[in-house]
């Protein structure tokens, strides 16, 4: 998955300036409880509180914060694969894998 199939909607600032804040609010003790379960958002795998990253639910860019609303806890499989994808574009990508399943 290319981050060439759009325009990116931020310049270098703007994303230098939130991926700073997404590396402070991992330090923090809300990001500790959010992880604690050890669950993945995408998947919903048990993987160990260690094994989770903070991912964006709206790609930095893509136009997202780096905001608590805009933040999960994902595996780092499913944080690869999701990449710049947008919620639906994600979701659509995993219904491919659920018709393919269901032949």
């Amino acid at each position: 998955m290319s981050d060439d199939r759009y325009v990116r909607e931020v310049d270098d600032d703007t994303l230098r300036r939130e991926k700073a804040r997404a590396r402070a609010l991992r330090q923090t003790p809300w990001w500790r409880r959010r992880i604690a379960s050890g669950r993945c958002h995408y998947c919903q795998r048990d993987v160990g509180a260690k094994a989770l990253t903070l991912d964006h639910v709206v790609p930095l860019v893509r136009g997202g914060r780096s905001i608590r609303a805009n933040l999960v806890a994902a595996c780092k499989e499913c944080n690869h694969k999701k990449q710049s994808l947008l919620a639906w574009e994600w979701q659509a990508y995993l219904d491919t894998f659920d018709r393919s399943a269901d032949s």
